[in-house]
Formats: C-alpha cells, sequence, structure tokens
C-alpha cells in the first residue's frame, strides 16, 4: 500500500458515497510530476539552468534556426508565459548564452539567439537531461513505457477537448 492508496482509502472509509478512484490516477501522476521536476531540476541546476532557462536554450537549439527566434516564436515554441519569457531572455542575455539581433524581415524587431557559450551550455545540459529521463524510466520496459506514452497522450487529448465544458451542466 502506498501514499495514495493510503489517501484513498481513508477517503474511502470516511467518505463511502464518493468515487474517489480518479484520485488515484491524478494523485499518482502529481507525486510522479514532483518526483521527476525535481530530478530533472538537478541536471538543470548543474548548468545554472532552471526550468524555463532551459526551455528557451533548448526551443533555440532544436529549432535548426540558427539567425534565431523572434520572441513571440519562443512564445509559441514553449512552455513559458509572456511575462517570464522576457525576464528569462533578460536574464540568459545577461549571462551571456543568448543575444538580440536585429530581424532582418522586421526592422522594429529583433531575434534571440544562442551565443557560443550558450549553445555549448544547452547542448551539454541536453545530453545530461536525457541520460536524466532515460535514469527516470529505467524501471519501465519498453513496451510498458510506450503505453504508459499512448494513455498519457489519450488523457491528455481528452481533457483538452473536454476543457470548455463543465462536469456539473
Amino acid at each position: 500500500m502506498d501514499h495514495v492508496d493510503r489517501i484513498v482509502a481513508q477517503w474511502n472509509k470516511a467518505r463511502p458515497d464518493l468515487d474517489v478512484g480518479p484520485m488515484e490516477v491524478i494523485g499518482r501522476l502529481s507525486r510522479l510530476t514532483a518526483k521527476l521536476r525535481s530530478e530533472m531540476e538537478k541536471t538543470w541546476k548543474a548548468y545554472g539552468l532552471n526550468a524555463a532557462s532551459f526551455d528557451v536554450l533548448a526551443t533555440l537549439r532544436r529549432s535548426g534556426k540558427p539567425d534565431g527566434l523572434s520572441p513571440g516564436e519562443l512564445l509559441d515554441l514553449t512552455m513559458v508565459t509572456s511575462g517570464t519569457m522576457t525576464n528569462r531572455i533578460d536574464q540568459l542575455v545577461k549571462h551571456g548564452l543568448v543575444e538580440r539581433v536585429p530581424n532582418p524581415e522586421d526592422k522594429r524587431g529583433f531575434l534571440i539567439r544562442l551565443t557560443e557559450p550558450g549553445f555549448a551550455t544547452i547542448d551539454q545540459a541536453v545530453g545530461d537531461h536525457v541520460e536524466t529521463q532515460h535514469r527516470l524510466l529505467r524501471g519501465l520496459a519498453p513496451a510498458e513505457a510506450e503505453g504508459l506514452n499512448r494513455l498519457l497522450k489519450t488523457l491528455d487529448k481528452r481533457i483538452n477537448s473536454d476543457s470548455g465544458t463543465n462536469s456539473r451542466e
């Protein structure tokens, strides 16, 4: 019996009228998300990065655009909010990992691109990040990981397609 099982058992005893089955899945996903994030943060921290800065650098690196991306493109391609993006770019510029350069297609705008140290940092960091992810999933057989990925993808699609509905209506 794990932590989530104990919580569910307590709710079943306290409120037997409620079906708390979904609490098991959501509780385990929440606990795993926190643990996974904590382990990945250790890897990012070794490079002086956090989730937002890693995401920006990784997006620039994987984009295939050596001239850089506009701030709008970065927003579209990352999991970072607008306010966080401005702050993160400022911090990455300050640390010499990215630079702002004029946008040749928009005289009023600029592009964000990796500097040489930024490129080297993200190349090393993403290698270690992938190793961390492999270590975290080592307990699953490849078929189990594929099955879990399919289930999570299905759940994500269903939750996002239902996001406009209210279950009480």
